[in-house]
């Protein structure tokens, strides 16, 4: 069905799969845009709920006009996440934004210790979140921080792990998947796993696949988004 411009002001719950090397924030800025130029208006409003990183594709749930007042419940919902961690060495950010700083020993890992190590995490645990990361200190986003040089304290937070599988090995790459609570980093899970395993870790792909019962198979590209959106009624 074609969506007009009450619509979009009355609120809408829009499903995108968000592209690599996107920020969320650039998807909210192109949605709007496509919308306020279909429709010829000065302002509406449109949000995401729950940033992921640009090295991340998958889903993003955005909210229009009235939806947005509903942002905060979508954000609080549980989330499903499918990826690559790469054993054996770090990064600064815990993923592939900053270059490896450290190697660690892998001789030792066995797909039973991978699979019995994921154990560790599952229920309510104490997560840090990674330097690189929006959370504000002082005033200040801590990957402005981290990107200059400084480093700073972070305390743990609590987050929940309901579901943490190995879906496939080829070492140094271990696939999973995850489900997860509200203010989960990935990151800092494959940073921590690799810890665990009495190595390194960092996290190399990530797909975001459900946020509540939204799943990422009903999502649309931005560029199918702004085809349909230019269709004519």
């Amino acid at each position: 069905m074609i969506k007009t411009e009450e619509d979009y002001k009355n609120g809408q719950v829009l499903l995108i799969d968000k592209p690599l090397n996107w920020t969320s924030f650039q998807v909210v800025n192109k949605l709007r845009w496509e919308i306020r130029q279909r429709f010829n208006i000065k302002k509406i409003k449109v949000g995401h709920a729950g940033t992921l990183d640009p090295l991340a594709t998958g889903l993003l749930i955005i909210c229009t006009g009235k939806q947005t007042k509903e942002i905060h419940v979508y954000q609080g919902q549980q989330k499903e996440y499918t990826g690559v961690f790469t054993i054996g060495a770090t990064t600064p950010s815990y993923d592939l934004e900053t270059e490896v700083d450290k190697i660690y020993p892998t001789a030792h890992i066995t797909e039973k210790l991978l699979r019995e190590t994921t154990h560790q995490f599952l229920g309510d645990i104490q997560q840090k979140p990674p330097i690189f990361s929006a959370i504000k200190k002082d005033g200040k986003r801590l990957y402005e921080l981290a990107r200059k040089g400084e480093t700073t304290e972070i305390k743990s937070r609590n987050v929940t792990i309901s579901e943490f599988e190995i879906t496939k090995i080829n070492l140094p790459e271990v696939a999973f998947r995850v489900v997860c609570s509200k203010g989960t980093y990935i990151r800092s899970l494959a940073y921590d796993f690799g810890l665990a395993l009495n190595s390194g870790a960092h996290l190399s792909a990530l797909r975001r696949t459900r946020i509540g019962n939204f799943s990422v198979d009903k999502g649309v590209s931005v560029e199918r988004f702004i085809d349909n959106l230019k269709t004519k009624a």
